[in-house]
């Protein structure tokens, strides 16, 4: 299954893969610079097709537990204060994505949309300590009554030039279904309460809507 915000692009690359094909088999007679040239292009079909597929998860839908929005690999846990929305110290736990992940952007919690902004900005590569400040990112926060606040930030990396994201204020989030996409490499940061009970550890690889990042 592929994701919908790949289906244009997906379309356009079979397009150009089966004109490029023929081009090289028509022009093209030296026979290992043909199948090198089939085998790039063949490659290149497959990354395409890696970047935008949207595997089914199997959701434990759970009211006190945080779950991972991205699949990738954690690589920030400490404790931070954050300026835009509740303007006091959280505890920050970010999960950076390859070009390899899936980038599909799951809500954590279950609840409901109080917040949804998209900051323009640059294109730091997304480990870089100001990119959750300075970089193309969107920020969310959704409430459930068991956990509160949640927050995550969406963030483009080096990469990544366009953000996509579902959600709306007013809506209601449902634990592990889709909020929005990252094209390319990118990060998500995520901002709980102090008190949190992490679950997970730096360097742990994470998957959307199944690993539990934290919990009451």
């Amino acid at each position: 299954m592929f994701h919908k915000e790949g289906h244009k692009i997906i379309v356009i690359t079979f397009i150009l893969i089966i004109a490029s094909y023929i081009a090289v088999d028509y022009f093209i007679d030296i026979n290992w610079l043909k199948y090198i040239l089939f085998f790039t292009l063949a490659i290149f079909l497959y990354l395409i097709l890696q970047f935008f597929r949207n595997p089914k998860r199997n959701t434990i839908n759970n009211n006190n537990n945080v779950l991972s929005p991205v699949d990738g690999k954690v690589v920030v846990i400490e404790e931070v204060f954050e300026k835009e929305y509740f303007k006091e110290k959280r505890l920050q736990i970010s999960v950076f994505m390859s070009p390899l992940n899936v980038h599909v952007t799951r809500y954590p919690i279950n609840g409901k949309v109080l917040f949804s902004k998209y900051h323009p900005g640059k294109y730091l590569v997304a480990w870089h300590p100001k990119a959750s400040e300075e970089n193309e990112r969107t920020t969310v926060v959704v409430e459930n009554e068991s956990y509160g606040k949640v927050l995550y930030r969406q963030i483009a990396g080096a990469l990544a030039k366009r953000i996509v994201n579902y959600a709306k204020v007013g809506d209601e989030a449902v634990q592990g279904t889709d909020s929005g996409f990252i094209k390319f490499g990118s990060r998500v940061d995520l901002y709980l309460p102090l008190d949190t009970n992490v679950k997970v550890s730096l360097n742990d690889k994470v998957k959307g809507g199944e690993s539990i990042i934290a919990e009451l």
